[in-house]
């Protein structure tokens, strides 16, 4: 195409180049000979009258257009000569009109004006005048062949011009047809190398999306698509390899889930077991031995009724701890139906379960804002406060008052994160406090941080509290006080649809998975 582009621009050069010549030929060289022929032919028809009437009159003012037909013969003489000085025909013609000119100066004018400025008078009839009158129509007739050769040489010039333009205008039909055919020919090359191997890409393309990921695409033209096509090519591949992946994983997870489901159906039979065939045991251990010390109160000593208090209060352990693993094992399992829950309402629940723990430690419990509604199970939620509250209580200081303090505020999500909004609420106490590097330790379930002499308890209940949190989709956390004490804070998505995305996985999975409790130093709280 670009061949094509510089031919024609050439060859259109060179025609108007000569179409320009010809044109110029004729305005610049034809046309001024022909007008300073006439100028010639004027100045010696001026000589010719001057001389005439002042011969006639001897008035020199009859001599002016001789003298002035003199000078311009000169000038326009040498015109003439210059613009006809490559063909000689026409070059011959101004010689012979210069010469027979010049003669008829030299051998009429000059004696004539010297015969009259002598004192003499010539007559129309007179001999130099009749000698004068046959050299001007030898003049004349020098004047017409020189008119005829001009006219033939302008003829002959626009022949020539018409020539180049009618060929100017073959040449630019034909530069026309074989543009429009580079074109036509560019395009079919441009579909044939880039086009059809872009629909092949296409195709191929519109085939891996459609699902059919085992096709290769292969596309050909120029290089730089076949590079495109092969980069195409690899994400294809890469896209094939990561499917395999993901279907591997989803196997694995399908496995998993199946695992899962059976490692709950059996934790649902332990709940069973636990709750019935474990707890009629240990109640009749308990009973009979409490008979055992009504009855035998007079014959045992106080070693043997501290046996059986022993016996009676391990008992009764156990069954706290047994009902405690129940509820954990429950949670996200066996729950009431989802429903809007009025925070507020759930709270109210757990304080008045609370109530008497409350009034007996003087302690004070403080909401620093209205608590909100969120979706939820109402049960699962007032347990969650109830053992939030409840630890805050166990765990108090005897140096000061005890106080909690229940905070609320809603946290919009991040732009861009894809977050929905949440509730950050808080319960904050003065209590005994939580050394910093226990602070991940006291969500794991049996992890307790004292001895159970100086604080009762089974370690479940912030486990149960991390459990229902991540039941409802949040997250929980425990943050020192500088001043002493703890804050416990956690996160319920403030959107109800967001809930329900973590509810089976956290069905008593998460914390039965965790290590085994490490003893804790002197001092610390749970």
């Amino acid at each position: 195409m670009v061949v094509v582009v510089v031919g024609c621009s050439a060859v259109g050069a060179v025609l108007i180049s000569r179409t320009n010549a010809r044109s110029d030929e004729l305005s610049d060289r034809i046309q001024p000979a022909r007008a300073a022929v006439l100028q010639v032919q004027k100045s010696l028809l001026d000589q010719e009258t001057g001389l005439r009437g002042y011969a006639l009159t001897a008035n020199h003012s009859f001599l002016q257009p001789y003298t002035d037909g003199v000078a311009s013969e000169r000038v326009h003489t040498r015109t003439v000569r210059a613009l006809v000085s490559d063909d000689p025909t026409l070059l011959a013609d101004a010689d012979a009109i210069t010469r027979a000119a010049a003669a008829w100066r030299r051998d009429i004018a000059v004696p004539v004006l010297a015969r009259v400025k002598a004192g003499g008078r010539l007559t129309e009839s007179g001999t130099l005048m009749d000698r004068s009158k046959d050299r001007f129509d030898g003049l004349r007739s020098r004047f017409a062949t020189q008119t005829r050769h001009l006219d033939a040489a302008r003829d002959r010039a626009r022949a020539r011009l018409d020539h180049a333009r009618h060929v100017s205008d073959i040449v630019f039909l034909c530069m026309l047809v074989l543009f429009v055919a580079a074109v036509v020919a560019l395009g079919y090359l441009l579909h044939a190398m880039v086009g059809r191997p872009l629909g092949q890409l296409r195709a191929a393309s519109d085939g891996v999306r459609a699902g059919a990921f085992r096709n290769r695409i292969e596309v050909g033209g120029p290089s730089d698509l076949r590079a495109v096509g092969a980069a195409v090519e690899d994400m294809r591949a890469r896209l094939v390899d990561e499917l395999e992946e993901s279907t591997g994983r989803e196997e694995l997870l399908a496995d998993q889930a199946e695992e899962l489901r059976r490692s709950n159906s059996e934790l649902e039979q332990f709940a069973y077991v636990a709750s019935h065939d474990l707890q009629e045991p240990l109640r009749k251990v308990a009973s009979f031995c409490q008979l055992l010390e009504k009855r035998y109160a007079e014959k045992l000593d106080d070693r043997g009724r501290q046996y059986i208090d022993f016996a009676v209060d391990g008992a009764k352990r156990m069954q706290v701890l047994i009902n405690d693993l129940l509820t954990f094992s429950r949670v996200g399992r066996v729950h009431d139906a989802w429903q809007a829950v009025d925070l507020e309402s759930a709270i109210e629940r757990a304080l008045g379960n609370l109530a008497m723990v409350i009034e007996e430690n003087d302690v004070t419990v403080v909401r620093e804002a209205v608590l909100p509604e969120v979706h939820g199970d109402p049960t699962t939620l007032a347990m969650l406060w109830q053992n939030l509250i409840g630890n805050a209580v166990k765990f108090r200081s005897s140096d000061r008052p005890a106080r909690i303090v229940v905070g609320c505020v809603r946290e919009e999500a991040e732009p861009g994160t894809g977050d929905g909004a949440v509730w950050h609420l808080s319960v904050t106490d003065n209590g005994i406090g939580v050394a910093p590097e226990f602070a991940e330790k006291v969500f794991i379930i049996f992890q307790r941080l004292h001895a159970r002499d100086e604080y009762e308890g089974t370690g479940i209940g912030l486990a149960l509290c991390r459990k229902i949190v991540e039941f409802h989709g949040g997250r929980i956390w425990l943050e020192p006080v500088p001043e002493g004490g703890t804050a416990i804070h956690f996160h319920l998505p403030a959107e109800s649809g967001a809930q329900h995305h973590a509810a089976e996985l956290a069905a008593g999975t998460a914390a039965l998975t965790a290590p085994s409790p490490t003893p804790p130093p002197p001092g610390a709280s749970t």
